[in-house]
């Protein structure tokens, strides 16, 4: 009964510890303290046991050591035994011998023995848990690939890599993704929490450590460091902008990570729905950094006040657009990469034009700035522009009424020209 119960024990949770990844010295560890465990609730010291385990037989075996005394100098009935007990157990027993008996893991009761199971199951699983965190933490900065199990009613997604279960927040996801159970999904590791004693391991697909990483993978000239990806900014989903660095003059950094008819970057721009990325020569002369930063547009002229880390940017009347970008994502992004804030002008042609800021006690001094963000400087930009782009360009901050109001103020201005 005693091998046959070890042997269960032994054997099941050496099966588990192996699917954990736990190691068979570790297991034999915690074996050893569950059982010292029960053996202090039953006697309130272990002092006078000791705990053998067997794991390749599947045996455990638990002694009492107890010293062979007088009856009279009996003090501690866990660590000494009489004499005349003694010899009811060994005859050979002799005066201050050690005496070792058996201890039958039945003898702890069957509420001990199940909650032993209970204490074991919890120190597996309490060491599962440090091992996905530190191989999740090593992993930060890592692409994973892993299948979706759950879509949450918030739209976070769980992912199973491995049998370890990652969240994709929605804040994380690409907002044209979508995904179901079964989909196979690819992302980056970008921290691990604990949250009350469990592991967390956050992944996302909006990070430009994605982006930078899909690069890797993707162009063997900056795995091997011969192309250093300088600075990104993203704008996920929508574009991003990539200064690039060769340290090799024979090597022309855009041209190997675009590839032969773009068969390089599309790799990319697919696993990013279509993301829109430009690959910029990085040069460490800011004004002309600053003017590839804005590509597609085409610059006039630049002035950087490198001390406010601002730049006044000018560029042919039909460019504002491009310059700006839909919502203003290209203007937003050539900031960050540049790292100072951009504000586009328009050139000016020699014709009759109002500086937008006189219209200020027409719509106020907010809605004005929000025209000169857009590169809205005079009221012949604006007319250039429609009410529907208007609204665009400004996320949505000039709803279509008050954009339809704009229009028709600053066109009267115009009637008499027209």
């Amino acid at each position: 009964m005693q091998n046959e119960l070890s042997k269960q024990i032994i054997s099941s949770f050496a099966e588990i510890a192996h699917e954990k990844g736990i190691d068979r010295d570790m297991l034999l560890s915690i074996l050893e303290d569950v059982f010292r465990t029960m053996i202090r609730k039953k006697y309130e010291s272990d002092e006078a046991f000791e705990v053998i385990l067997n794991a390749d037989r599947g045996e455990i075996q638990i002694l009492h050591v107890q010293e062979v005394v007088p009856a009279d100098e009996l003090t501690d009935s866990v660590a000494e035994i009489t004499l005349e007990d003694a010899q009811k157990v060994d005859p050979d027993a002799e005066l201050y011998d050690e005496l070792a008996q058996e201890i039958q893991i039945t003898d702890f009761g069957r509420r001990a023995v199940t909650m032993a199971r209970q204490q074991l199951a919890q120190r597996i699983r309490e060491i599962e848990k440090d091992n996905i965190y530190e191989d999740y933490t090593d992993r930060v900065g890592e692409i994973i690939l892993g299948d979706v199990y759950q879509v949450r009613q918030n739209k976070d997604i769980l992912v199973n890599h491995n049998g370890v279960e990652l969240l994709l927040p929605k804040s994380e996801q690409i907002y044209k993704d979508r995904y179901r159970k079964g989909d196979t999904i690819r992302a980056v590791v970008t921290g691990v929490h604990m949250r009350n004693g469990n592991p967390t391991v956050i992944i996302s697909r909006t990070s430009e450590l994605f982006l930078e990483r899909l690069f890797e993978n993707e162009i063997p000239e900056v795995f091997d460091g011969i192309i250093e990806l300088v600075r990104i900014a993203r704008s996920p989903g929508d574009r991003s902008k990539v200064a690039v660095l060769s340290h090799d003059e024979r090597v022309d950094p855009v041209g190997a990570c675009v590839g032969m008819k773009g068969i390089r970057i599309h790799a990319i721009v697919r696993e990013l729905q279509n993301e829109n990325i430009d690959v910029i020569n990085f040069t460490p002369d800011k004004i002309e950094f600053i003017k590839r930063a804005l590509q597609p547009a085409e610059v006039l002229k630049v002035e950087l006040d490198e001390a406010n880390k601002h730049a006044n940017v000018l560029v042919p009347a039909d460019e504002v657009s491009k310059a700006i970008g839909k919502g203003g994502v290209n203007i937003r992004l050539a900031s960050k990469l540049a790292e100072v804030e951009i504000d586009v002008y328009r050139e000016v042609e020699e014709e009759d034009d109002i500086d937008i800021d006189e219209f200020e006690v027409d719509f106020g001094a907010d809605v004005i700035q929000m025209l000169h963000d857009i590169g809205c400087d005079t009221a012949r930009a604006v007319l250039e522009l429609n009410a529907d782009e208007l609204v665009s360009r400004t996320n949505e901050q000039i709803d279509p009424e008050l954009a339809e109001k704009i229009m028709g103020v600053i066109a009267y201005e115009f009637e008499d020209e027209a």
